[in-house]
């Protein structure tokens, strides 16, 4: 018998995204190794609609809409190096001695933002299915604005991260969602 194909929402538990390798028309898209989002505190998915009317013999004789944008905003709590270089590009290095160790992200001038894929979750329970969970996939992104970052008095600073979803040449998808009658983790190895 099939899962029911309506759920609440609650909460955010994980959230990962996905360097897009390759995405060749009438193929199948290649993604890089899963990098987790640390922190996630939630994922917010909008989109526009252009509407076109019809007008003749003073009467509105038909209307049609086009999506014509989607966007994501996934503001998260700590600020991880290698999701940066995922979006941004740029290098991460280790360096040290042993007693004094550093890891330096940067971002160089022919950096530019790159393709991902983003996939956030519910945690266990977060849908109507008690040990089930909630997928929200975004197969093909690019940011829309420099991540919010830097420092902030007395208090914990959010990277605010906004992007914007474009379908894939290869399969057309923008976004799924996906309803678990038992949970599944994101995976963490390159996958499609």
């Amino acid at each position: 018998m099939p899962i029911s194909r309506v759920t609440k929402l609650y909460a955010v538990k994980d959230a990962k995204i996905a360097p897009l390798l390759t995405d060749p028309a009438g193929g199948t898209p290649s993604y890089g190794a899963a990098i987790d989002v640390p922190g996630i505190k939630s994922m917010e998915i909008s989109g526009d609609i252009e509407v076109k009317e019809l007008r003749g013999d003073n009467q509105l004789l038909d209307s049609d809409s086009t999506l014509t944008n989607v966007t994501v905003a996934f503001p998260h709590a700590k600020l991880s190096l290698d999701v940066m270089a995922g979006l941004l590009g740029g290098d991460v290095t280790d360096a040290g001695t042993g007693t004094t160790e550093s890891s330096t992200w940067d971002l160089d001038s022919d950096s530019k933002p790159l393709p991902f894929k983003l996939v956030g979750a519910t945690p266990v329970g977060g849908g109507d299915l008690i040990g089930g969970d909630v997928h929200f996939t975004l197969h093909k992104c690019i940011l829309s604005s420099f991540p919010g970052l830097g420092l902030a008095e007395e208090d914990y600073r959010t990277v605010e991260t906004e992007a914007r979803a474009v379908p894939l040449i290869s399969t057309g998808k923008w976004l799924s969602v996906a309803i678990h009658e038992t949970a599944v983790p994101i995976p963490t190895a390159a996958t499609p």
